[in-house]
């Protein structure tokens, strides 16, 4: 008979946060925030870090390829990093996501998967997961939005 081994949460190896970069880009005191196609949640433009990748060159890749601004590569400068409960995943997944702001002079327009552009403030937090709302609060609490 195999003996079972009840599981103590101390214990449990933890699981890996998602590790992700995203752009903090500000315009008259309100943050780009963009939504998926089809989908009412508000989320910043960025993704998952790749292996061998650096934030920096994450948020570089993943503006071009979601909102069609590409970077001036000497002006991308990291804010802050906010862990919070990861959106859909289960409970106890965090996502860890690092906040970079930059120079551009392209105008953002959906790319790739995103279906919208919004420019929001902390009135907005509603429409979020928990790491936009954390991002809100900070960007708010710096005092570069509303």
């Amino acid at each position: 008979m195999a003996s079972q081994r009840a599981q103590d949460p101390d214990s449990m190896e933890r699981v890996n946060p998602i590790v992700v970069s995203a752009l903090a880009l500000v315009r008259d005191r309100r943050l780009l925030m963009v939504t998926a196609r089809d989908r009412d949640v508000l989320y910043l433009p960025g993704g998952k870090v790749e292996p061998g990748e650096t934030g920096a060159a994450a948020v570089i890749r993943e503006s071009l390829e979601e909102v069609s601004v590409r970077l001036e590569r000497t002006s991308v400068r990291e804010l802050f990093t906010v862990s919070e409960q990861a959106h859909g995943e289960p409970d106890g997944r965090l996502v860890e996501m690092t906040l970079f702001a930059a120079d551009t002079r392209d105008e953002p327009r959906p790319a790739a998967e995103v279906g919208s552009l919004t420019w929001v403030t902390t009135a907005d937090a509603d429409r979020c997961p928990p790491a936009g709302v954390a991002t809100l609060a900070q960007m708010s609490s710096l005092g570069l939005i509303d």
